[in-house]
């Protein structure tokens, strides 16, 4: 079943990007509980199985039905690329208790005995007790599955979003929309989303949200009642690549020629980042990073430009030629 968003005027001004580290909370938890998720993610399922073990991620799960609502409550308004964790979940903390309870009894009744349940029944009865212990166990889904590995999971975010912006400058965004996901169609000033849902929604002038996410794969989400502003939240680029580990993806003839950890900084690009996101990806200093891209850039294997409050790097077509050679 299909969304469609209908787009006037002032809504192609309104169209931007952004990211959410509590979406990716969320979806993390999600994915830990759909096999149809864990392909891409399997190297993190198993690292973080035990921490996993000890969270007690039943009270998030009884508000995530395959299908039907979860509350949008707990996802607070898409701001922006530079949002952190500590601005959302302070806002999801700050929810209108009455408001959460509506949207709660909604999600509750998409899971059949779920309304009648001793949690359920607590929560309605006193919904601001609920949104104290579901803040608390997002929080703490966060700080398990999700921080240890943030500055390599937004690296991808942020350079699907550079890449992105670029198609659009390109194309369009009747060319972009289409390229983003193989369920998005446009037709004229409609955008179509095959998204097991269907909706009916002209825009009204308030644009759409564009963001990339790393445990959505392979779904594509859209549309969110107001005051949401209307979003399309699809996988982001170089999923599959990202739980590789350094070693995994360096050709051995491009560490004879360049030495190990220059080569691993140039194999590591597969989407472009910034020093400090393959620092950490890369387990080395910071210092060490920022030497080897200076001298891969000088030598005409990469390129460097600003996005936001970062320098992002990606190959050339001669560094592409060197890693796929080796």
């Amino acid at each position: 079943m299909p969304s469609r968003l209908h787009f006037g005027d002032d809504d192609f001004l309104r169209c931007r990007f952004a990211l959410s580290p509590v979406w990716e909370t969320q979806e993390a938890v999600r994915t830990l509980k759909r096999r149809d998720r864990h392909g891409y993610h399997a190297p993190w399922l198993r690292r973080i199985r035990d921490a996993a073990a000890g969270l007690d991620l039943a009270p998030l799960w009884l508000l995530m039905p395959r299908r039907g609502h979860s509350p949008d409550w707990l996802v607070p308004p898409l701001l922006g690329p530079a949002v952190s964790f500590a601005e959302e979940i302070a806002a999801i903390r700050a929810a209108d208790p009455e408001a959460a309870r509506a949207d709660t009894a909604a999600s509750l009744a998409c899971t059949p005995g779920a309304p009648d349940s001793p949690r359920g029944r607590a929560w309605l009865a006193d919904p601001g007790r609920m949104v104290r212990e579901l803040t608390d166990a997002l929080e703490e889904a966060w700080r398990v599955l999700v921080e240890p590995d943030w500055p390599r999971l937004r690296a991808l975010l942020e350079a699907d979003i550079a890449f992105h912006s670029r198609r659009l400058a390109e194309v369009g965004l009747g060319g972009l929309l289409p390229e983003i996901h193989a369920r998005c169609g446009w037709q004229e000033t409609t955008l179509t989303v095959q998204s097991g849902g269907e909706h009916e929604r002209h825009l009204n002038g308030r644009g759409l949200v564009l963001m990339p996410s790393v445990f959505t794969w392979p779904d594509v989400i859209s549309s969110f009642p107001p005051p949401w502003q209307p979003a399309v939240i699809y996988p982001a680029r170089g999923v599959g690549g990202l739980w590789a580990e350094p070693a995994e993806r360096t050709p051995e003839a491009l560490v004879r020629l360049l030495g190990r950890n220059r080569a691993a900084v140039l194999a590591a690009l597969d989407e472009p980042a910034g020093t400090t996101a393959l620092a950490h990806r890369l387990r080395l200093a910071p210092s060490s990073v920022s030497a080897h891209l200076t001298v891969l850039r000088d030598a005409g294997l990469l390129t460097a430009r600003r996005y936001g409050h970062q320098v992002l790097y990606e190959r050339t077509p001669l560094g592409m030629a060197l890693t796929s050679a080796g």
